[in-house]
């Protein structure tokens, strides 16, 4: 079991950054593969970023060349960082943990979640 709790989200102006993190319980973090998602009002939930155990990263294409992510697993935590953000980023951003801990875009191979940081961007 993997209890996953993000912090970090808040209101921004459009242009700036945040970082994100992703605190998670367990012994076992580092076999993980580690995702970011996020959900916007009236859209579905998706795929922003993801980091394999082994570092390799990936990112939707609206993120790529501005969001960055990563892992350290001394803390048991994974990061994402956000750089010019536009109001179109504006949602409510989920970490997520999937066993086996392959790079996967697929949020059904994502067992575990956390409870979602809000993320805003003012225009």
């Amino acid at each position: 079991q993997v209890q996953l709790v993000e912090s970090g989200g808040g209101l921004v102006q459009a242009g700036g950054s945040l970082r994100l993190s992703c605190a998670a319980s367990g012994r076992t973090f580092s076999t993980y593969a580690m995702g970011w998602f996020r959900q916007a009002p009236g859209k579905e939930r998706e795929f922003v970023a993801a980091i394999s155990r082994s570092t390799i990263t990936g990112y939707a294409d609206s993120a790529k060349g501005r969001f960055t992510i990563s892992r350290d697993n001394a803390k048991n935590t994974v990061y994402l960082q956000m750089n010019s953000l536009k109001p179109e980023d504006t949602a409510v951003y989920y970490c997520a943990a999937a066993p086996g801990g392959y790079y996967t875009t697929n949020s059904q191979s994502y067992n575990y979640w956390g409870q979602g940081t809000q993320v805003t961007v003012s225009s």
